[in-house]
């Protein structure tokens, strides 16, 4: 796996690795990747034949080996480049053969028992996903084929970008029954169903059995929560200094000023001894200043005085 693949690129290298057991599972992974880019495609010479067409190479592999692994028929493969430098590719995953085209169609809900192809293949697949297992299956095909995840250092977003607002609505269903709730937006000419919860993130990843990916996505989230906590708590400490910094520097000016205009001598007992202490440790609590009093007192006493002190520089200043 390249290093500088995205995280969306190496959960999807995790999904192509799975290829479930049960033969209709295998079909209801098979049913997403075809909804999504498979057509039955017509021959020059009047034959058809079925294609799934993809630039992403990682569709083009789980398509391929689950075409073999269910049906067994002979699969041809054509690569396309796209552009002159070969930059773009696509891929070709084609099965000819009269009975292999039926025997595929009929097993993907899109053609009925007498032959013909149905025109409302999502409503039949309704009865091809009615298992959790198979659901799994065809999120997996579905997100291999139109998903995409955010790196999760920067943001939490997962999306499916489908042609098709039935398609998109078949897709929250689905998400649904696993109590993931997805909302559908169009943007362009796709519609495309999104979660951006972290959590229900972690979910999906788990519902399509991207264990690798969900301990790697788990573990940044982690990561992300700790430091967002520990840096809301240096600013929330931050900012009490700063207020207690202010705070001791007009209790200061406040007491300079009593001084300078009328005298400390002149306080009663109790607030000239606060007095000269806040003057004494400019740096220390109402707490520590409460300790160093005698008798001690608590910090709303302490309050208390300096609040009397400010009152009386105020009252001052108004004479002076």
């Amino acid at each position: 796996m390249r290093k500088d693949m995205s995280f969306s690129g190496k959960v999807k290298q995790e999904l192509l690795k799975q290829l479930p057991a049960a033969r209709h599972c295998q079909i209801a992974e098979l049913a997403a990747l075809f909804d999504l880019n498979g057509r039955i495609r017509r021959r020059d010479d009047g034959g058809e034949y079925l294609e799934i067409r993809t630039e992403n190479l990682t569709v083009a592999r789980k398509s391929y080996m689950l075409l073999v692994s269910v049906f067994h028929n002979p699969v041809d493969v054509r690569v396309r480049n796209h552009n002159i430098h070969g930059e773009v590719r696509e891929y070709y995953i084609d099965v000819t053969g009269q009975q292999a085209i039926i025997s595929i169609l009929k097993a993907l809900k899109l053609m009925n028992e007498q032959g013909v192809v149905t025109g409302d293949c999502l409503g039949q697949q309704h009865r091809l996903i009615q298992n959790a297992c198979c659901k799994r299956a065809f999120l997996r095909g579905a997100f291999l084929s139109a998903g995409s995840l955010s790196d999760p250092e920067k943001a939490y977003h997962l999306e499916f970008a489908v042609l098709s607002e039935g398609f998109a609505s078949f897709i929250k269903e689905i998400l649904a029954f696993f109590e993931l709730e997805a909302k559908i937006v169009k943007r362009k000419r796709y519609f495309v169903v999104y979660i951006k919860e972290g959590s229900q993130i972690v979910d999906f990843l788990n519902v399509v059995e991207a264990h690798v990916a969900l301990m790697d996505f788990e573990n940044i989230r982690i990561v992300k929560e700790v430091r967002n906590s520990v840096n809301r708590q240096v600013n929330c400490e931050t900012a009490n200094i700063g207020k207690t910094v202010a705070a001791a520097a007009k209790q200061i000016e406040d007491i300079r000023y009593i001084e300078c205009n009328m005298g400390l001598r002149k306080l009663a007992k109790g607030l000239r001894e606060t007095a000269e202490l806040r003057l004494e440790y400019p740096d220390a609590s109402l707490q520590e200043l409460g300790e160093m009093l005698q008798p001690p007192i608590g910090k709303s006493g302490v309050n208390h005085r300096l609040r009397k002190l400010g009152n009386i520089a105020d009252e001052l200043r108004e004479q002076n």
